[in-house]
Parts: structure tokens; C-alpha cells; sequence
């Protein structure tokens, strides 16, 4: 008896592998995922503190960021990184192109950055990227897991 319920479980765990992942289109979760997304931006813009900015992370969040050619891991890590000392500040953040694909309780977001940011001397120059970021849903609350952003170029 026992080596038969071994042998369908083996059974169902493969005939399952074998269906094909198809992203279902969730207008709602694609919502509240991308206003994820803008009020981090807002806190980002208002000066608010690194772990208010961080408060949608995991805490085993990961990232590769434009600046740096290694990946971040802890959003612990994350936070003593967005309070060090910067040159420029975010003035102003937009999601282009957003595309959300739901996996069942994982949500990827994938968009091009359009921002400004304001340097020391009061320059303002523009920020464009290639943006993925993915969320998993945690009881009630979609966290963020992982990101990468890469810088754009605007050519032709």
C-alpha cells in the first residue's frame, strides 16, 4: 500500500512539472503592486528614513544595483546603504512601460525608470533604466524578494 502511494505522488509531482507556467493577468494585484513601487519612490523623494523607504523588503531581499557590480543581499545591507551620504537627491520618479506577470503568490514588475535627480550644485540630470523587481505575497502583504536595474540609454 505504501509503495503505491509513493508511486502516484512520483506520479502527480511529474505530470505537475509538466504543465507549462502561464502569468496570469491580475489587474488589482498589478495595481497594488506598482503603488508598492511609487510609495517607496515618494519616501525616497521626501527625505523620509532608509527604513521607511525599505518597509515593503524582505528581509532576505537581494539586488543588483547600476552603481555597483555585486549583488546586495540583507535588507539590513539595504538600509545602511540608502543612509550613507549621497551627492544628488531624487526629485522626481516614473514608471514607464509597466508590465506585471502573477505566478500565483509571486508578482514580477517589470518597467523603465524615468527620474531626476538634483546634484549639490543644484543641477538637475536625468536617470533612465531597465527595472525588474519581484514581490511574494506574505499573509496579507506582497513583499519585495529581489531587483535589478541596469542604466538606459535614450538612443534611437
Amino acid at each position: 500500500m505504501r509503495k503505491l502511494q509513493l508511486r502516484l505522488a512520483v506520479t502527480a509531482l511529474l505530470g505537475l512539472s509538466a504543465v507549462p507556467a502561464v502569468a496570469a493577468e491580475n489587474p488589482a494585484i498589478a495595481a497594488e503592486i506598482i503603488s508598492l513601487v511609487r510609495q517607496q519612490w515618494d519616501a525616497e523623494i521626501a527625505g523620509k528614513p532608509a527604513p521607511k523607504q525599505a518597509a515593503t523588503m524582505a528581509n532576505d531581499y537581494t539586488e543588483f544595483g547600476e552603481d555597483f557590480p555585486v549583488l546586495f543581499a540583507g535588507k539590513p545591507l539595504m538600509i545602511r546603504y540608502g543612509q550613507a551620504p549621497s551627492s544628488s537627491k531624487t526629485v522626481y520618479a516614473e514608471m514607464l512601460n509597466p508590465k506585471v506577470q502573477v505566478y500565483g503568490n509571486t508578482a514580477i514588475l517589470t518597467y523603465n525608470y524615468l527620474g531626476y535627480s538634483k546634484g549639490a550644485s543644484g543641477e538637475i540630470k536625468p536617470s533612465l533604466s531597465k527595472s525588474s523587481r519581484v514581490y511574494v505575497k506574505d499573509g496579507a502583504r506582497w513583499m519585495l524578494v529581489h531587483a535589478h536595474f541596469s542604466h538606459a540609454t535614450a538612443r534611437s
